[in-house]
């Protein structure tokens, strides 16, 4: 391990290196210098230092808390020698940062003792580091891990409401990437914008409870049927309710809120502004643009410049309009998820 000792004096420097350095597993280098000492300690790792306090140009306690103003010296044990045995001054060094302490004349028995005690402290301490940074890794292995599988379940969920309605193949991956878009672009947190992502895919699981002969149903619904398909939201909240992860509560509420709208007009509860989840208006808001772009059996896909239009008309009515000028924002990067338009065979 590797000892630093500072103290102006060389014939006492070379009385001290000499002690310490005679012991095993120790490497000891001295410096007269305080100023080439600190240009040591920027460079070189230091396990233990002795500092005397009485120095030109940087005392022994302006030495000791530049030290541990340095996070790679900050727990370093330090040992300071001192002729003066003022008890302030012991009380400003512990203060300082020191550790321990020796009195002049140094007592080798007494230094050899210190500086064993002190340097099977600074192991303990190494070993602790390691082991907290060797846990650390593994705590951050099994997240990426559950992130994966969470990743996989949703992205499999998502494939299954594709299949279950024929019209919306790729309609979800597409919402989701624009509702991620969107939500970037809001300068919303990294975490909210990655669960954001994970959960727009599920804005329609409740399709999975509504009957084939409606789902499929070629031409426009009578309005019977779309209070049965309406109905949709409030099966895709039951299916993913009281979810424990941040995942699943979020895609709770993107199912449930998609359909609401800024002005209260929108279904199931006739939720109106922020009383509707952010995930949700977000999410209403790439949902409907990707429907407008995609040919439908009811509808030809609508050119993206006029589908666009049609969003930003709707800003403050149906969306939210903080959304709205997000996703105008973000226009470069969302134009390119949808070209060339989008055609879906009924």
């Amino acid at each position: 391990m590797r000892v630093i000792i500072v103290e102006d004096n060389s014939t006492n420097l070379a009385v001290l290196s000499g002690i310490v350095s005679r012991m095993e597993g120790v490497l000891c280098v001295g410096f007269t210098d305080p100023g080439e000492a600190m240009a040591d300690l920027l460079t070189q790792p230091c396990d233990l230092a002795i500092v005397d306090f009485f120095m030109p140009g940087l005392n022994g306690l302006e030495l000791i808390q530049a030290m541990r103003s340095m996070p790679q010296h900050a727990h370093v044990p330090v040992v300071m020698i001192t002729a003066d045995a003022d008890r302030k001054l012991r009380l400003d060094a512990i203060a300082s940062g020191a550790t321990d302490f020796l009195t002049k004349p140094v007592e080798p028995v007494e230094l050899r003792s210190r500086v064993t005690n002190l340097l099977a402290l600074r192991k303990a301490q190494n070993s602790l580091a390691e082991r907290a940074q060797s846990l650390k890794a593994e705590v951050d292995l099994a997240t990426e891990h559950l992130q994966r599988r969470e990743e996989e379940i949703v992205y499999r969920l998502a494939r299954a409401i594709e299949f279950r309605d024929n019209e919306t193949s790729e309609h979800v991956g597409r919402v989701a990437q624009v509702s991620r878009l969107i939500a970037e672009e809001m300068q919303l947190n990294e975490s909210f914008v990655r669960v954001l992502a994970l959960a727009a895919p599920l804005h329609d699981v409740g399709k999975i409870g509504v009957p084939d002969s409606i789902l499929n149903k070629p031409g426009k619904l009578d309005p019977d049927e779309r209070a049965i398909m309406q109905r949709h939201a409030s099966i895709g909240a039951q299916i993913l309710a009281d979810g424990d992860s941040d995942l699943v509560r979020m895609a709770a509420a993107v199912a449930a809120s998609h359909h609401e709208r800024w002005d209260g007009k929108g279904y199931p509860q006739g939720l109106e502004g922020t009383e509707i989840p952010l995930s949700a208006r977000i999410t209403a808001v790439a949902d409907v643009f990707d429907a407008l772009c995609s040919e439908r059996s009811y509808k030809p896909a609508w050119p993206i410049e006029v589908a666009r239009e049609e969003i930003m008309r709707s800003s403050g009515s149906h969306f939210d309009p903080a959304c709205v000028a997000a996703f105008d924002r973000a226009w470069s990067r969302i134009s390119a998820t949808v070209t060339p338009p989008l055609v879906i065979a009924a």
